[in-house]
């Protein structure tokens, strides 16, 4: 059940105490020995808040350090790309990690405005760099917790391939991580923030790259030409100067919704947990651009660090994500000549199953992978997946000649692209999804999130095909149980069972306290419920074991 204040403006008891938050970061120490306060990397790098002792100076002075030491072991001798976004704890930690980068040494690309920088921006940056195989290749770190509420922060390593860390590399530099906060971080260098500005950065202008780059992957001048009213509200995250900049050099009737940035997010309204949150795929916390749908075409939001797209409609208010997904899969095939006919279509386990009928129409092949855009990485690097997209909202596409453009998602993106679809098809995304349900059915989706301790998360995700004793869900037989991704083969950490017509996913969430359950179905919501029914039995029996 929804909190009975979401989706309405927060209150000043909702607000957090910033000076409170950054003294912690400084002045908490965490134990070593509690699991709570190690550092972890789920499915988005290492998050948590300095009032729970699990982000705080220590964490990033270690993690930052096994980081370094890590690259070494992989020969990677070029400068790190360091970009951070509008979180309370984003530029002390940002802070932190460059005298570590410095006293070992490496030299940091910087913001050459001294503002704030979009997760895709710092791929771009570091696929820019390391583009025909330079001899130093660069690396990058973000400095985010993406869409998480105000208290929290985040760290993210993305290697030289530009997107996520896989697990490997992340397993590696959380152990190393852990080993130094053990020894009191005995072997952690460091030098002053300013010897690390006058000796060890260089300055590179994140936003003026990327911008100018945007016309080799979308059809700008469909947007102006078409007179496109498009709404962006960077929710108080990093891509508001991005907003302002791509209006104006492009020409476009843009207008910036939301210019402000508020470390405690106070003009949000909250999410359905009654917190402040950033997820511009919430009707809750997407409520404020939602009530002006009409005073566009098209009104996008994005979270704080830009990688994760809302789509707002006049005539359908916040499309679904998985909807957009697949208009998004139907439009670019249909549109990007480009690109090689032998390209495959990369979701996620638990994204809709509309995408797997359209591209099956399409002629193309769907690689589904575990929930994570690390998994799209190599695909969206070799330019043998065309698209990668999940269904909380994050997406990435090649350029118009096929090459890569971004390996992280890259919500700016995408909010543009439902731009041009609308200006060269005449329709909104929404009434394009309408016509792809008319096609191939409409099935009913839900995400059902509950409260889960470490324990209860370790347990889902061992859970295993025998755990699957009946032979049909919903009165329908079962075709599959997946513990591990069709496409890749990598392991789920959780499961998935399908019919012809429904599917559930149960899978412990890898960056909040979480579980959660995925669940489809083509014959309805009252299909959908009964299936819901039986993927929540078979949780609650892992759960009790």
């Amino acid at each position: 059940m929804a909190h009975d204040r979401a989706g309405r403006p927060a209150r000043a008891s909702d607000l957090d105490d910033i000076a409170h938050l950054v003294t912690a970061y400084y002045s908490r120490v965490p134990d070593p020995a509690d699991p709570a306060q190690k550092v972890v990397f789920g499915t988005s790098g290492h998050r948590g808040s300095s009032l729970d002792a699990a982000f705080n100076e220590r964490h990033i002075l270690a993690i930052t350090q096994a980081i370094v030491e890590y690259r070494a072991t992989r020969g990677i001798t070029g400068p790190v790309y360091l970009a951070r976004d509008t979180h309370a704890l984003s530029e002390p930690a940002w802070t932190t990690a460059l005298e570590v980068l410095a006293g070992n040494g490496v030299t940091a690309m910087i913001d050459a405005r001294d503002r704030y920088t979009p997760t895709p921006a710092l791929s771009h940056a570091v696929l820019r760099h390391n583009r025909g195989g330079a001899k130093h290749q660069a690396d990058g770190i973000v400095v985010t917790p993406s869409h998480n509420p105000p208290r929290d922060g985040g760290f993210k390593y993305n290697p030289p391939h530009g997107g996520p860390a896989d697990t490997s590399a992340t397993d590696a530099i959380a152990a190393r991580a852990n080993e130094l906060l053990a020894n009191g971080l005995n072997g952690v260098k460091r030098v002053s923030l300013m010897q690390a500005l006058t000796n060890h950065v260089e300055r590179y202008d994140y936003l003026d790259h990327y911008i100018a780059d945007l016309p080799n992957v979308l059809n700008l001048d469909a947007i102006r030409g078409a007179g496109i009213r498009l709404g962006a509200d960077p929710m108080g995250g990093a891509s508001v100067d991005y907003w302002e900049e791509i209006g104006q050099r492009y020409d476009l009737e843009l207008e910036v919704v939301n210019p402000f940035v508020d470390p405690t997010w106070r003009f949000m309204t909250l999410d359905s947990d009654g917190k402040i949150r950033m997820d511009p795929s919430s009707r809750h916390a997407m409520a404020g651009l939602v009530a002006i749908k009409d005073d566009y075409d098209i009104s996008t939001g994005n979270d704080a660090d830009a990688d994760r797209h809302g789509i707002v409609t006049p005539d359908g208010g916040l499309m679904n994500p998985n909807h957009f997904l697949a208009v998004s899969i139907d439009y670019l095939v249909a549109n990007r000549i480009g690109w090689d006919a032998l390209t495959k279509i990369g979701k996620t386990v638990v994204t809709s199953s509309m995408v797997d009928r359209v591209v099956s129409v399409l002629g193309r092949q769907v690689h589904e992978v575990p929930v994570g855009f690390k998994w799209f990485v190599p695909g969206l690097f070799s330019g043998s997946l065309a698209f990668g997209g999940e269904e909380s909202a994050g997406a990435s596409f090649l350029r118009m000649d096929g090459s890569v453009w971004t390996t992280d998602k890259d919500g700016i993106l995408l909010a543009l692209l439902a731009a041009e679809i609308t200006a060269v098809t005449g329709q909104t995304p929404s009434a394009r999804y309408g016509e792809l349900e008319r096609r191939y059915g409409s099935p009913a989706y839900a995400r059902v999130d509950a409260p889960a301790t470490a324990e209860q998360k370790k347990l889902l995700s061992a859970l295993t095909p025998e755990m699957v004793t009946g032979t049909e869900i919903a009165g329908e037989s079962i075709t599959e149980v997946l513990t591990r991704a069709p496409g890749n083969g990598a392991a789920l950490g959780g499961l998935k069972v399908t019919t012809e017509n429904a599917w559930f996913a149960a899978r412990p969430s890898g960056t909040e306290d979480k579980y959660k359950i995925y669940a489809e179905s083509f014959h309805g919501p009252d299909h959908l419920k009964q299936v819901q029914a039986a993927a929540e039995e078979m949780v609650s029996k892992a759960l009790s074991r």
